[in-house]
């Protein structure tokens, strides 16, 4: 059975994952740290977390590099979280509604893939035959494979409009039991890929709206001012940045307007 983390050795992952993705975890994150990892020693039969820490920073595992990096920013997530945010995307596709191009939307820190279904329902059922793109992305390899599939407890649908529930999921039974999975032409409708908001971005922009919420508050204040700037980077002028109810952009220079809390746009 693994031991307790140290305080040495705690420190030790702040560091890790700072440098991996910029997040800062707090002294209140030791217990998550521990859980999470200490299947990993267990499964590879090492007596403390330093030694763990030697096998990451090695440089000769990459694989086991990523399995860290995966369970140190998992997050629990359900559909249609802060629903204000989908009134506007919803009142937003109204209006581009008959329009050539396609309406488009990143979903930049999707964690499970209920933001990006979320997203995909409003459009889907608002735009009609307007075509539109969505791109979800995370740092963890793992919950994209997740969200690839998806299927999720009923739980994470509780806040789904009930029309959207009959349209776009079907309700498992048997074995199933207490699950839904999207439909499979609204799961087409989506794009995962693996990106980290801490580096240079792949050419993936422009978008009409960026979701960016609930990751900024693992961020320091210059990595927040530099993730920020690459992501509004991706948005096209007029276009909206959507951030985290406990979150904000002041003081951080950034080029877009506060319309509501949360919600800002990027100057025509």
């Amino acid at each position: 059975m693994t031991t307790a983390i140290t305080d040495k050795e705690f420190a030790l992952f702040q560091r890790f994952i700072y440098d991996a993705a910029g997040i800062t975890m707090s002294p209140s994150k030791k217990a998550l740290v521990m859980s999470r990892l200490s299947k990993r020693l267990d499964l590879r039969k090492l007596p403390t977390f330093a030694e763990y820490f030697k096998v990451l920073s090695s440089g000769q595992d990459a694989q086991e590099v990523q399995l860290a990096i995966d369970l140190l920013t998992t997050n629990e997530t359900y559909f249609f979280r802060e629903p204000k945010h989908f009134d506007l995307l919803r009142e937003q596709a109204e209006q581009a509604r008959g329009r050539g191009q396609p309406f488009r939307v990143w979903s930049a820190a999707c964690s499970t893939g209920e933001e990006p279904y979320s997203i995909a329902m409003v459009l889907a059922a608002t735009l009609q035959t307007t075509p539109f793109e969505i791109l979800g992305s995370d740092i963890s390899s793992r919950v994209l494979e997740r969200a690839r599939t998806g299927h999720y407890p009923v739980s994470r649908t509780v806040h789904t409009p009930k029309a959207y529930l009959q349209q776009f999921c079907l309700r498992g039974t048997g074995a199933q039991e207490g699950t839904v999975l999207v439909d499979r032409p609204l799961r087409d409708k989506v794009r995962f890929m693996q990106v980290n908001l801490n580096t240079t971005l792949p050419k993936i922009g422009p978008f009409d709206f960026v979701f960016l919420r609930n990751v900024m508050i693992y961020f320091s204040a210059d990595t927040k001012r530099q993730v920020v700037e690459r992501v509004l980077s991706t948005l096209k002028p007029g276009g909206y940045l959507l951030i985290g109810h406990s979150e904000t952009l002041n003081d951080l220079n950034a080029s877009a307007a506060a319309v509501a809390p949360s919600i800002y746009r990027k100057p025509c």
